[in-house]
């Protein structure tokens, strides 16, 4: 998400001021299309004799989350957007955009690079604005970082004082939530990540310490197959390092697409299941079993209102109740969008052609109407939405039991062939490509691939894989002091072998798969080893 370029703020009757700007109309109090929606439903289930009323029975009750909204306010942007007023803003809760790193002093914090956090009280009454939204019930998160300007953790080496940056933002605006917005060259910074990772993880010890918590939400660039591979990597980066994290938010926006009038919504739905597929099997791999629900409340989707940064992608308002129905219906945890100051029609010599604008979306629309759809969402407040964050537990405390795994325990020195299966800290994986030292739960990246996919978690009725023997008539024991010669077969353990070449004193191998370099060929089948022509 991009941010303008930051400007001192103007009064609103400033001729230097937008001149497309327009005084916010206040609320105007009618049944929103969700709503509406849900009473048609409703009331034509009580006509029709029921059906349709267990349909709205369920997406009242919903999964297991209820989604929330949560819009971003670009702070720095004149003219200022007075996210406090219930009549500019529907709006309960905001993300506050964007927090980055002093052109002074990288290691400081700034709201755009344009005002530090006392001059953001003075000249905006940003402290004041925030005090008041908390009076009248609603909450902030701060959102670090963005496309443009630096980043704290990019700009700052110094890890003490990048600790006590982001330990400042938390005390002075009283934050119960964090979003850190990882993008361009960002995202793959290794160094920056793991930094982060550590400043966060010290301040929700703090927190902890306290009596009190500190959700972090990562929110991350996407395609419409997923992550890329280096988001991904972000968010193990952030795991790995100690970062309980509450959730992961994805840009549903810029795609790229080529084409007249892509469907915006159908790309952000396909992104949004793509990456819960994804965040599944990331956290298999890292010891976290999550139930599908539990995934989609992990989740947050951020598209960009009205006209895209690419001309050709448009969300509308009617993608917006599309995508708000595609919340409640998987409770995904969060909605928010780019941005609330967008959220009006574009005037004047604007109308009708493609605008790329801070300050109007670019499409049909009232104002604020797609402020208004999110802001039905049923979910709670910041902070208290009732998901726990997800802590990764050492790898080490699981162990793997031979006796009540299905397929064979992953081994380092192990020589495994496509379509192997194996267990690893407890999950199931197969080999996509041969490998060999591979840990499966390590994933991969941008430049490494993983060769291994995920299948799913071991199970408490699962036992030992039983092998199968491909011949019969085999008897004879293996002897250890016998000299055996190739092609000779023997039995060990109850299973058939042949010899690969001369051998004597070895016996065979029971540790699957059984090495090629083995002097014994199993003549039997190991459940999850596939069958070779």
């Amino acid at each position: 998400m991009q941010t303008a370029t930051p400007q001192l703020a103007r009064p609103p009757d400033d001729p230097l001021a937008d001149p497309d700007w327009e005084e916010p109309e206040g609320p105007v109090q009618k049944l929103s299309w969700l709503r509406l929606g849900f009473l048609i439903l409703l009331v034509a289930g009580v006509a029709g004799g029921g059906a349709a009323a267990v349909v709205h029975y369920r997406d009242s009750a919903g999964p297991a989350a209820k989604s929330w909204a949560v819009p971003y306010v670009d702070v720095t942007l004149t003219p200022t957007f007075e996210f406090q007023d219930p009549a500019v803003n529907p709006a309960n809760d905001v993300a506050l955009a964007f927090v980055v790193a002093d052109p002074k002093d990288g290691c400081a914090p700034s709201w755009g690079g344009a005002y530090t956090p006392d001059e953001a009280a003075a000249s905006l009454e940003l402290d004041r604005r925030i005090e008041q939204l908390r009076a009248a019930g609603g909450d902030v998160m701060l959102s670090v970082g963005g496309l443009t300007n630096s980043e704290l953790a990019v700009a700052c080496a110094d890890q003490a004082r990048l600790t006590d940056a982001y330990r400042q933002l938390v005390r002075r605006y009283q934050l119960d939530t964090l979003d850190l917005d990882v993008e361009g060259t960002a995202v793959a910074d290794t160094a920056s990540l793991q930094r982060r990772a550590l400043a966060l993880k010290t301040l929700q010890a703090e927190r902890k310490a306290e009596g009190k918590t500190l959700d972090v939400w990562m929110t991350l660039p996407v395609t419409p197959d997923g992550l890329t591979a280096a988001g991904l990597a972000a968010i193990r980066i952030t795991l790995a390092g100690g970062v309980a994290l509450r959730g992961v938010n994805v840009m549903i926006m810029d795609y790229g697409t080529a084409g007249a009038g892509p469907d915006m919504l159908e790309l952000g739905k396909s992104a949004l299941e793509a990456t819960h597929k994804q965040l599944s099997d990331l956290y298999l791999r890292l010891g976290v079993q999550l139930t599908g629900p539990e995934v989609w409340s992990r989740i947050g989707a951020t598209p960009m209102i009205g006209q895209n940064d690419i001309d050709a992608e448009r969300f509308t308002v009617a993608d917006a109740r599309g995508l708000a129905a595609f919340a409640v219906d998987n409770g995904l945890g969060r909605v928010s969008m780019w941005s609330l100051n967008r959220d009006a029609p574009c005037t004047g010599t604007f109308t009708n052609v493609v605008v790329h604008s801070n300050t109007c979306s670019g499409v049909a629309q009232e104002k604020l109407a797609f402020s208004k759809v999110f802001a039905d969402l049923p979910g709670a407040i910041v902070g208290s939405s009732g998901r726990e964050a997800v802590t990764i537990p050492a790898q080490s405390a699981v162990t793997d039991d031979p006796a009540k795994s299905p397929y064979p325990v992953w081994r380092l020195t192990a020589q495994y062939v496509r379509g192997y299966k194996v267990v690893w800290h407890g999950v199931v994986y197969e080999a996509k490509w041969a490998n060999q030292g591979t840990d499966p739960s390590a994933g991969g990246d941008a430049t490494t691939p993983t060769p291994w996919s995920v299948i799913g978690p071991v199970t408490s009725a699962d036992v030992a894989p039983s092998p199968s023997p491909t011949v019969t008539g085999v008897t004879g024991e293996w002897d250890p002091k016998t000299i055996y010669s190739r092609g000779q077969r023997v039995m060990f353990g109850g299973l058939p072998y042949e010899a690969r070449w001369t051998s004597t004193g070895d016996a065979p191998s029971t540790e699957y798969p059984i090495s090629p370099d083995d002097p014994w060929k199993p003549l039997f089948l190991v459940p999850g080893e596939p069958v070779t022509n």
